[in-house]
C-alpha cells in the first residue's frame, strides 16, 4: 500500500467520526438522512413520521423494535401529538415557543432529555430510547424508555439460607436499585452512577451511606472506577479484576454476591457496593478475609449457635487447605508421629500401591476437581448425580485396582466435603489452589515444608490489602472492639459500633 492509499484510508476511517460530532440542523428531511445513514441498516430500527394534529408540523420517531417500550410510543406520543393543537400553525410557531409547548403540553413523559449530537441520538436509540424529531428545532428529544424481560426477583441460587429473606439481585440495574430503597429505607443511602466501556457503555452505580462512609474510601473507589478502559463489561466481575489490588494473589479482594441482605448490611458497616446493569452480582469493598468465611445466617441464628457454625467454617477452611498435604508429610517423612495401631493400617491398605503419596493424591485430587467442574457444567439433575455417583464408582474402582488406597480416599473425600462448608464459592477455589502447593511443599520438605508454606502464606496476607484495608483485619492492627464480629460473634445488643477499621464517620450504631 503507498502513501497515497493509506492517507486516503485515513480519511476514509476519519469520517464517520466527524459525522458523528456533527449537530442537527433544524430540517427534518436532512436529519433523517444523516441517522438513517448511522443506523438505518440495522432492520430492528424503526423510523414513523406523522404529523401533529391541525398544525401541520413533521414529526419523526426512532426506536428499537422489542428494546423501546410500545406502550409509551402509542399512548404517550403518538397519541399526545396527533390530540396536540398549539394555538398558532407551523408558520407562526417560533423554535422557542415549539420546544416549551412539547415539553410542556403535548408529552406527557418523565424521563425527557434534549440532544443536538448524532452520536448522542444513535447511541440513545440503541440504548433503548426514543428520538422524537421536530421539523424546525435543532434539539432532538430522548425519551427514556428502554424495557426488557426480565426474570422474577427470588432466593439467590448461589448463596441459600436456611433462615433469612428469600430476596436476591436480578439483572435489571433499576430494579436492583429499587430494591436497595425499598429495603434499606433510609434517606441517607445514596447512589452515584458511572458509564463503563468504551464502545458497548453499561451504567454502573456504586451504593453507600452518606453518614457512614468514609471519604477517602468513597474517593479511591471513584478514581478506580474513572480509570477503567475496556471496550465492554460483560459482568460485574470485570469490574471486580479491574479495580482489585493485587492481580497475583489467588484471594478475592472484592466480595460479590446476590444477596440484598448481604449488601445492606455492608452498607451499614460504612462499606461500598458496586451494581451493574445486566449483572445480579453486587461487589462490596473493601472486603476482608473474615467477610468471606461469614454468611448472613450467622445473624439470623442465636449468637452461640452462629458461632459454633462460624468457628466450624474456619476448622472447615484449614482442613480443605491442608489435611493431603499432613498425610503426604505424615506418610512420606514422619510416620513415627502417628500411632503405631493407626501406621500398621496405614500400612496394610498402601500394599500395592505402586505410586508415592504425592502422586497419589494428585491422581485423587484432580479427578475430584474434574468431577466437580464437570458437574457444575451440565444441567443440575443430571451434575448432582454425576458428583456423588462418579466419585463413589471412581474410588471404589482406583481402590480396587491398587492405584489408591482407602486412606487417600478418606482424605480427599473429608478434603472435598470440608470445601463445601465455604459460603463463597471464589474462596473455596482459592484454597482448591493453594492445596496444591501446600501438597508440593510437604512432598519436598515434609513436615517443616507445611509450616514454611503457612508462613509463607501468612505473609502474604499479612500484606495483602483491599482498598487500604489488612485483608486480615481485625486479626492485625489490633483493635479489640472489632473482636466481636470475628470468629466469635457476641449477641446483638453487645455489638454497638461499626468497625473501627472502615473508619465510619458514625461509629455507632442506633439500636
Amino acid at each position: 500500500m503507498n502513501i497515497e492509499e493509506s492517507e486516503k484510508k485515513g480519511k476514509e476511517n476519519k469520517q464517520p467520526i466527524n459525522e458523528l460530532k456533527m449537530e442537527m440542523t433544524g430540517n427534518l428531511t436532512t436529519n433523517l438522512i444523516l441517522i438513517r445513514k448511522e443506523i438505518g441498516h440495522n432492520s430492528d430500527v424503526k423510523f414513523r413520521e406523522f404529523q401533529m394534529s391541525n398544525s401541520g408540523i413533521r414529526i419523526a420517531i426512532i426506536f428499537i423494535d422489542g428494546f423501546a417500550d410500545t406502550d409509551v410510543i402509542n399512548n404517550h406520543i403518538l397519541v399526545d401529538f396527533m390530540s396536540a393543537s398549539p394555538k398558532e400553525t407551523e408558520h407562526s410557531l417560533k423554535e422557542n415557543t415549539l420546544k416549551e409547548y412539547i415539553k410542556n403540553h403535548a408529552l406527557s413523559v418523565c424521563d425527557l432529555n434534549e440532544v443536538r449530537t448524532l452520536k448522542d441520538i444513535t447511541s440513545g436509540v440503541m440504548f433503548g430510547s426514543i428520538a422524537i424529531l421536530v421539523d424546525g428545532l435543532e434539539d432532538v428529544f430522548l425519551v427514556g424508555a428502554a424495557k426488557a424481560k426480565t426474570r422474577n426477583i427470588e432466593e439467590p441460587p448461589t448463596e441459600p439460607l436456611v433462615r433469612g429473606p428469600r430476596v436476591g439481585f436480578i439483572e435489571n440495574l433499576k430494579d436492583n436499585t429499587a430494591l436497595l430503597r425499598r429495603y434499606g429505607k433510609d434517606q441517607n443511602l445514596s447512589i452515584l452512577s458511572f458509564q463503563v466501556g468504551e464502545r458497548s457503555k453499561k451504567e454502573l452505580v456504586i451504593t453507600y451511606m452518606k453518614d457512614i462512609v468514609d471519604p477517602q474510601l468513597l474517593q479511591e473507589v471513584t478514581q478506580r472506577i474513572n480509570k477503567i478502559k475496556i471496550d465492554d463489561v460483560h459482568d460485574s466481575s470485570y469490574i471486580e479484576q479491574l479495580i482489585e489490588d493485587n492481580f497475583l494473589s489467588p484471594f478475592p479482594q472484592v466480595q460479590s454476591t446476590e444477596r440484598l441482605d448481604r449488601v445492606m448490611s455492608a452498607l451499614m458497616e460504612g462499606r461500598i457496593a458496586l451494581l451493574l446493569d445486566g449483572s445480579p452480582f453486587a461487589l462490596i469493598v473493601p472486603v476482608t478475609f473474615h467477610m468471606l468465611l461469614q454468611s448472613p445466617e450467622d445473624y439470623y441464628e442465636r449468637w452461640m449457635a452462629a458461632t459454633l457454625i462460624r468457628i466450624l467454617r474456619y476448622f472447615a477452611a484449614f482442613i480443605a487447605l491442608f489435611v493431603p498435604s499432613l498425610y503426604i508429610a505424615f506418610i512420606s517423612f514422619h510416620p513415627g508421629l502417628i500411632p503405631t495401631k493407626l501406621v500398621f493400617s496405614i500400612s496394610g491398605s498402601r500394599e500395592g500401591v505402586p505410586f508415592p503419596p504425592l502422586i497419589e493424591a494428585l491422581i485423587m485430587e484432580v479427578s475430584i476437581e474434574v468431577l466437580r467442574e464437570a458437574g457444575l457444567r451440565l444441567p443440575k439433575p443430571i451434575g448432582q448425580s454425576l458428583g456423588i455417583v462418579g466419585g463413589l464408582i471412581i474410588g471404589e474402582a482406583a481402590v480396587q485396582a491398587g492405584i489408591v488406597s482407602p486412606i487417600m480416599v478418606i482424605v480427599v473425600a473429608v478434603t472435598a466435603i470440608s470445601s463445601f462448608t465455604l459460603p463463597q464459592y471464589n474462596v473455596g477455589i482459592a484454597l482448591r489452589m493453594l492445596r496444591f502447593a501446600s501438597m508440593l511443599f510437604a512432598s519436598v520438605f515434609g513436615l517443616y515444608g507445611v509450616v514454611l508454606f503457612f508462613l509463607l502464606l501468612c505473609s502474604h496476607l499479612v500484606r495483602l490489602k483491599s482498598f487500604g484495608i489488612p485483608y486480615v483485619s481485625p486479626a492485625v492492627s489490633f483493635r479489640m472492639i472489632d473482636w466481636k464480629d470475628f470468629m466469635v460473634r457476641l449477641p446483638l445488643f453487645l455489638m454497638k459500633r461499626r468497625p473501627k477499621l472502615l473508619h465510619p464517620r458514625d461509629s455507632v450504631r442506633k439500636r
